[in-house]
């Protein structure tokens, strides 16, 4: 394999087709226009990539010294290591949420293997549609899971499609009911998730000594499965809206007055989900296109919906893919399914599944910051516990994931990619959203953020956004603290851009844009480490450590000069996409 080869494997083309321009000619010059000439053979460049081979192996290092069995702190923590595989080493096995995954990946592989096998025989020997076998194995699988408590999932489910189905007539007290129940019910499972089943009918009693499934939290995994249920509420009371009104929804393909669906269906009614080309060969509909397919009103029926809800390769925890879009996919198989591009996303797959096996291996970073010990560290060191932290945070989502992503892929599925950018190379607030946990960003997007307006009241809709995201992660205070920090860490962002938005064409003017992300960089990273690794001791701990010794000042100085060079070289990168036609906007 050859560097073109290698190349080509980690490129966002290969990663998700959704960010391939192809031949699409208007596309990549609308992407390419205005980009800049490659500065990667310039002596500027060449003087980053020095800064470059000095400073990641002194991060290195620095982690490496504060975590590992030579530091001071390790009596404290090494009680929350394991034995490894790794040259005899121990490995940090701590975090409960990736010890999960960890722990049961060999069967996760053995589920993916059997599902994908079991659904080809299947549909090849009966001839049934997708959607059907997904429906029967996805209610097995549901109680495989979830045991009994599937039933509680079950009430929700049922709950939630009545309030559609019912208050359909009156689509904006149907969107209404559908939010305050979707969002209720994540306050209703934080306080009732091991309601004893006997205490609502005692004739239900022997349910709560009765198979758990061998996910017994269900409530962790709801969270997924509640927005697939708001997704098909949104989808069908907006099909809804135009068989009865006229009305067009937001489709770029909306379909034309002469063709307006029927209530019910008819060999006359049949609507094609195809386009045609100017050349006339078929194409499937775009990402955008899926979102508003034209799907017949009676395909918003129980079964599509408990299939698309119970879809087994990303039921545990997506990518989020919208109903409309998973139905359009069930009944056409997209050019992004092909061999080719598959293996090369399981070969990704199991860089990054390596990758985090030597990092826990060699870097304790998230036991150090379980135990809170870095007492003696420098603010360098502590802050490279944080960084590497946020790291294994983005390793251990991106692999399960990937897992679940390439499952559907597999399975004719092509869900969106979560995880867009590694986690070291944003520099903006707004592209860190559109990057980690894309789909859900997407999602976010389409049933919340334009909705109530976009960026006409951005700062209005964000703070929704970002209530929602912190309300759905946990009911927890500290993290709707986080999600309203959030929000401040935006306005900066967003009031430079229109005040600079004149100077672009000004040479000085990406080095200014440099000193801004610097800036974006620690606020976000500090809203991060207080949120999700240090928490507030740590994060207070590290704040003196770096404004108040001169230890830490003097680290100050010189991170602010490698990330002023971080963020010239993430410039040049996105630039270089943009040449190739490619903007991803994060």
């Amino acid at each position: 394999m050859g560097w073109k080869d290698i190349g080509s494997l980690l490129s966002l083309k290969m990663l998700d087709s959704r960010l391939d321009p192809g031949s699409d000619a208007k596309r990549i010059q609308k992407a390419s226009m205005g980009a800049t000439k490659s500065r990667w053979n310039t002596l500027e460049f060449k003087i980053y990539y020095t800064v470059f081979a000095i400073a990641v192996p002194l991060m290195l290092r620095a982690v490496i010294s504060a975590t590992n069995e030579h530091s001071p702190n390790f009596p404290r923590f090494e009680p929350l290591l394991s034995q490894g595989w790794i040259w005899g080493r121990k490995v940090d096995n701590s975090d409960s949420q990736y010890r999960f995954f960890r722990n049961n990946l060999p069967l996760l592989t053995g589920l993916v293997l059997l599902h994908t096998g079991l659904k080809k025989v299947v549909l090849r020997v009966l001839h049934c549609q997708r959607t059907q076998f997904d429906l029967v194995f996805g209610v097995f699988f549901l109680f495989a899971a979830h045991g009994v408590n599937a039933f509680r999932v079950t009430v929700h489910l049922l709950i939630n499609y009545i309030i559609a189905k019912s208050f359909r007539k009156k689509p904006r007290l149907a969107i209404f009911l559908t939010w305050v129940y979707g969002i209720g019910s994540l306050f209703i499972n934080n306080s009732y998730r091991q309601y004893p089943f006997g205490n609502v009918v005692s004739v239900l009693e022997p349910l709560d000594s009765s198979f758990k499934g061998l996910i017994e939290r269900w409530d962790v995994f709801y969270n997924f499965t509640l927005l697939r249920m708001l997704s098909f509420n949104m989808d069908f009371l907006e099909k809804w809206r135009e068989v009865t009104t006229g009305k067009k929804s937001m489709s770029p393909t909306p379909t034309p007055p002469s063709m307006k669906p029927e209530l019910k269906r008819s060999a006359s009614s049949a609507t094609t989900l195809e386009t045609i080309c100017e050349n006339g060969t078929k194409n499937v509909l775009q990402e955008r296109a899926r979102l508003y397919a034209p799907h017949h009103i009676q395909d918003y029926s129980f079964s599509h919906y408990i299939a698309y809800i119970t879809y087994t390769p990303l039921f545990i925890a997506g990518p989020i893919i919208t109903f409309n879009d998973y139905l359009y996919q069930s009944q056409h198989t997209l050019p992004s399914i092909n061999r080719k591009g598959i293996m090369g996303y399981a070969l990704r797959f199991a860089i990054c599944v390596l990758t985090m096996e030597v990092v826990l291996h060699y870097i304790y970073a998230v036991a150090v910051s379980k135990t809170k010990a870095w007492q003696g560290d420098t603010p360098f060191q502590i802050s490279m516990i944080g960084l590497f932290n946020l790291n294994i945070i983005w390793l251990k989502l991106l692999i399960p994931w990937r897992l679940f992503r390439l499952w559907a892929l597999m399975d004719g599925i092509d869900p969106p990619e979560n995880m867009l950018r590694c986690v070291n190379n944003n520099y903006s607030t707004l592209g860190f959203w559109r990057a980690w946990h894309s789909s859900y960003n997407k999602w976010v997007v389409r049933y919340i953020y334009i909705p109530l307006g976009g960026s006409k009241s951005r700062i209005l809709t964000s703070l929704a956004v970002f209530s929602f995201v912190a309300i759905w992660h946990d009911i927890e205070l500290r993290l709707l603290l986080w999600g309203w920090l959030i929000v401040l860490v935006l306005l900066p962002e967003v009031f430079a851009q229109k005040f600079f938005a004149a100077y672009q064409k000004r040479p000085w003017f990406r080095f200014l844009c440099s000193v801004g992300a610097v800036f974006n960089i620690w606020t976000m990273m500090i809203a991060n480490l207080f949120g999700f690794c240090l928490g507030y001791d740590g994060t207070v701990y590290l704040v003196k450590g770096i404004f108040l010794t001169w230890a830490g000042i003097k680290f100050l100085v010189f991170a602010n000069i490698a990330l002023f060079v971080g963020t010239q070289v993430m410039f040049e990168q996105r630039e270089g996409e943009k040449r190739k036609g490619i903007n991803v906007k994060c």
